[in-house]
C-alpha cells in the first residue's frame, strides 16, 4: 500500500539548508496499521505531508495506494484520507454541511454522503450536532469532526496525524474502537502518528521509530520492547544508597545501576525472578528499603534507548522546528 525509497525533504531556514527527512525507506502492506513515532522535530509531519502530496520530496521515490507520488499525485489524493494535525474545518460551516461537502467532493451522491456522514457522526459522538456551526464545537468535538471528514469517503488508506490530540479518555477509546472496526469491516490501511504510547501499543501492528529525519528502528511493539535490555527495578532506601547500589550490582544480570538521592535503579533480564534475591541481599546488609517497583520495558524505554531521550521529553523539546519543517 505504501512503498518509499530514499524519500527526503530539505528546507531553507534563515539562509541555511535543513534536512527535515534524510532519505528514508519503508513499506506498508495493505490492511496494516502502522505507527510512525518520534519526538517533535523528527520529521514525522514532513513525511506525512510528502506521502499525502502536500509537499514534493526533494529526492527519492514512493508509491501510495498504487499511485506514484511524483507523477500521479491526483491519483494518490483520490484514494487516501488525511486527518491533519492542525484540523481542516471551516468555522462558519455547519457540521452536517462540512461532512456532506467533503463526501460530494469525492463523488458520492447526496444521499450516500448523508448516510455515511450520519453513521460516522453516530460512531464518533457527533450525532445531533449537524446544525451547529463548527466554530461553536468544543476542541474535542472539532477533532472528531476532522476525523469524520477524513473517513467519510471510505478511503483505501488513511493518514492520521495525532488523531486523538485534545480528546478526553472516553473519546480516545471510542476512536480506537472505530479504527479497529474500519480494519475489520473494510480492510482499511492506517498510517498514524501519535504521542500517546499506550495508543501505539494498543493499536499498531508495527511501529516505525524516527529521529532526526531518519528511521532508527522498526518492528512490532513487542519486538521493540524486547530489544530493551531487561526489566527496570527502582528501589528506594532510607539511607546508604551508595552501599545499596554496590549490593545490587552483584545480582545476576544486573546492569545500568544508577543512584539518585536515596533511589537506586537497575535493569535485570527478569525482574520478577531477581526481586526475592534483591530483597534478601539488602536485608542481609541491614539496608532499610522503603519501596520497590518492577516495570517491564515500555515504548518510552525504547525511545530512550534509541534516541537518548524519552518521547515525552521530545514532545516539548522542539515543536517550532517540526512546524517549520511542515510549513
Amino acid at each position: 500500500m505504501i512503498t518509499v525509497r530514499g524519500l527526503a525533504r530539505q528546507f531553507t531556514l534563515r539562509g541555511r539548508t535543513v534536512d527535515a527527512v534524510k532519505g528514508i525507506d519503508f513499506d506498508v502492506a495493505a490492511g496494516e496499521l502502522v505507527g510512525f513515532l518520534g519526538p517533535n522535530g523528527a520529521g514525522k509531519t514532513t513525511t506525512l505531508r510528502m506521502l499525502t502530496t502536500l509537499l514534493r520530496p526533494t529526492r527519492g521515490s514512493g508509491t501510495v495506494a498504487g499511485c506514484d507520488l511524483l507523477t500521479d499525485p491526483q491519483g494518490v489524493r483520490r484514494k487516501i484520507g488525511y486527518v491533519a494535525q492542525g484540523g481542516s474545518t471551516w468555522p462558519e460551516s455547519k457540521v452536517g454541511e462540512e461532512i456532506e461537502l467533503q463526501a460530494r467532493l469525492y463523488g458520492l451522491s447526496r444521499a450516500e454522503a448523508r448516510r455515511r456522514g450520519a453513521l460516522l457522526a453516530e460512531r464518533l459522538d457527533l450525532a445531533g450536532l449537524e446544525q451547529r456551526p463548527a466554530k461553536t464545537l468544543s476542541g474535542g468535538q472539532r477533532r472528531r469532526l476532522d476525523i469524520v471528514l477524513g473517513l467519510v469517503h471510505e478511503p483505501q488508506l488513511v493518514f492520521l496525524d495525532e488523531p486523538t490530540s485534545g480528546l478526553d479518555p472516553q473519546s480516545r477509546a471510542n476512536l480506537w474502537d472505530h479504527v479497529r472496526r474500519m480494519r475489520a469491516e473494510q480492510g482499511m490501511t492506517v498510517f498514524l502518528t501519535t504521542h500517546y504510547l499506550d495508543e501505539a501499543d494498543a493499536l499498531c501492528d508495527r511501529i516505525l521509530v524516527t529521529d532526526d529525519g531518519k528511521i532508527v528502528a522498526e518492528g512490532t511493539p513487542d519486538e521493540l520492547k524486547a530489544g530493551v535490555a531487561g526489566d527496570a527495578i527502582t528501589v528506594d532506601v532510607a539511607d546508604r544508597a551508595a552501599e545499596a547500589a554496590e549490593v545490587v550490582r552483584r545480582l545476576p544480570g544486573a546492569h545500568d545501576v544508577t543512584v539518585v538521592a536515596e533511589t537506586v535503579r537497575l535493569r535485570v533480564p527478569r525482574g520478577d525472578s531477581v526481586l526475592p534475591e534483591l530483597l534478601r541481599a539488602l536485608d542481609s546488609h541491614r539496608i532499610t528499603m522503603t519501596s520497590v517497583k518492577v516495570n517491564r520495558p515500555t515504548l518510552d524505554d525504547v525511545f530512550l534507548s534509541l534516541t537518548g531521550r524519552s518521547l515525552r521529553d521530545g514532545e516539548a523539546a522542539s515543536p517550532a522546528m517540526e512546524a517549520t519543517h511542515a510549513a
